[in-house]
């Protein structure tokens, strides 16, 4: 009997703990931390997937699934064929804008602009992991597309306009336009009118939109109307999502906007929007990029929609949630022996293959230098992932085989072409050296330097809200030699424009030239230290 009591109180107390877990109030903004900017949500069943832009990283359009909006696990990309996404004269920031992903009988659509290279297209796939359909071009010029279906079984194509929101009929199968185009509303007077999505709901078409660029006048508005070409009137509590006024201006968070809604199962109304996360000690800086951000919608039947109350939003957001299902966390360290790199990494633009492997040798990343540096527009040798947080420690192992001075490797913190930090490794003299060299706009120089011996090297990288920390050390060494200290100011979006945010880079080059050099990456580590802002 005793032993009896003792397994049901172990079997009560298990259940009381999970349905506790469950229960759990409330979660941390951002929910996809890191440059993850212009989210589009759909559901099916009881799980959600979202997409985010991708600009000139491939693969393209990385793709996530939750369970409960809080908690999301990247499965994947949509484009990840050279054929499907032609980036190879993708400026920084050009490329992939702002998708949308929805479900219709039976399959995944992904709608997308490829601003260097044909436009406006759709992708299909029966499950969102892929493979995905090569690209569907849609003719009509514009950048954020949706698509609506009608009740009546037609198919709309829904676009920015310079006038406004334009919407037009299509053929679903085939991409090509069947109607003309018709503006069907400007928003409430605010610059950059965007990224609109249509819903159906109580005999009503809602038109959700963006206004006022994606910056710190950034905003979400909607308006609604009886006919899907409109004419749409305006909420009167527009905008419903913003920042850009005296309740949202000393928040943390800032360009909120960019908005997409979605319905829970349990028939909760949510929204996803982009937003940035600014740096207090300065006035409003950001290097993390856009990223993507949860709040609840409140919608009552035959009304107008309201973004968690007052239209703001906070970084911890005490409120109900669904039931909380968080996914395992993803290893820190990778170790370069599995087949394929894992989803949390990227090239930028299209690859040259032939330049990488993790075959040649176990265990190993190998990389060879292309004709393109970082301060390039082209496929220079480079592998990236997110920073996601201002406080987090990156640290690698490499070793450079060349005896070509213009040969190098290492790790840089990449805004774009024209603004980023680089720690690496090249040969000099006898030996080799490691330096930090800083790129802002037309300012080259090199900060710091050690010198080391031939063999692996270890390169460390510790960053905060104010600074950058670069060090290095010998494989054999215990201590690392740190070799210079840098601003985060000038990786911003503020001074480096743009609309990317700041990737971890794992590269080699050869300063333009052709020469006979690898790098061989033993291992790399990424952690976030704080989730504190």
């Amino acid at each position: 009997m005793k032993n009896f009591n003792c397994w049901l109180i172990i079997i009560l107390w298990s259940g009381l703990t999970q349905a506790v877990a469950l229960a759990q109030p409330g979660f941390k903004n951002p929910v996809i931390r890191g440059f993850n900017p212009d989210p589009s949500i759909c559901r099916v069943g009881d799980d959600f997937y979202l997409v985010t832009s991708s600009f000139e990283y491939f693969p393209g359009l990385p793709i996530y699934h939750s369970r409960d909006l809080v908690h999301w696990e990247q499965i994947g990309h949509c484009l990840t064929r050279d054929e499907q996404l032609p980036l190879q004269n993708a400026p920084a920031s050009g490329g992939l804008f702002a998708p949308s992903i929805r479900y219709h009988d039976g399959l995944f659509y992904v709608v997308c602009t490829n601003v260097s290279g044909g436009g406006n297209f759709y992708c299909t796939a029966k499950d969102p992991t892929g493979p995905w359909s090569d690209p569907i071009w849609v003719d009509i010029k514009s950048i954020d597309p949706d698509i609506f279906w009608d009740d009546d079984g037609k198919t709309y194509f829904v676009t920015q306009g310079d006038q406004g929101i334009r919407v037009t009929e299509i053929d679903i199968r085939t991409g090509k336009v069947i109607g003309p185009e018709s503006l069907v509303w400007g928003g409430i007077g605010g610059r950059f009118p965007e990224a609109p999505h249509i819903y159906k709901k109580d005999g009503f078409y809602y038109l959700l939109l963006g206004e006022g660029g994606t910056e710190y006048m950034h905003s979400a508005t909607i308006g609604r109307s009886k006919h899907v070409l409109g004419p749409y009137e305006s909420c009167p509590l527009n905008p419903i999502l913003t920042h850009a006024n005296r309740i949202g201006q000393g928040n943390t968070i800032q360009g909120v906007g960019h908005a997409d809604f979605v319905q829970a199962a349990d028939g909760s109304w949510w929204a996803v929007f982009l937003g940035f996360r600014v740096t207090q000690q300065y006035a409003y800086y950001h290097v993390l990029g856009r990223e993507t951000f949860l709040a609840p919608v409140d919608w009552p039947t035959g009304g107008w929609p309201q973004v968690n109350g007052n239209g703001t939003v906070d970084l911890q957001m005490n409120i109900p949630t669904l039931p909380q299902q968080p996914f395992l966390e993803p290893p820190a360290r990778t170790d370069f022996d599995e087949e394929h790199l894992g989803v949390e990494w990227q090239y930028l633009r299209n690859p040259i293959r032939e330049n990488y492997s993790l075959s040649e040798r176990k265990g190993m990343w190998r990389m060879s230098p292309s004709m393109f540096t970082l301060d390039d527009v082209g496929a220079v040798s480079l592998i990236a992932r997110r920073q996601t947080e201002h406080d987090f420690l990156a640290e690698t192992a490499l070793e450079l085989e060349s005896t070509d001075v213009h040969a190098e490797a290492g790790m840089t913190l990449l805004q774009n072409n024209t603004h980023h930090y680089d720690l690496f490794v090249k040969r000099h003299g006898t030996g080799f050296v490691v330096q930090l060299r800083v790129k802002v706009g037309s300012l080259s120089y090199i900060a710091g330097e050690k010198e080391i011996g031939k063999g692996q090297v270890v390169l460390k990288i510790v960053g905060n809200s104010r600074q950058y920390t670069f060090f290095a050390k010998e494989s054999a060494e215990k201590a690392y030699v740190q070799i210079g200290t840098l601003d985060t100011r000038y990786l911003s979006t503020e001074v480096a424009g743009g609309f990317t945010g700041v990737m971890i880079g794992l590269y080699t080059s050869a300063a333009g030239q052709q020469v006979d050099a690898k790098a061989y990456v033993d291992w790399f580590e990424y952690q976030p230290l704080s989730q504190s802002y």
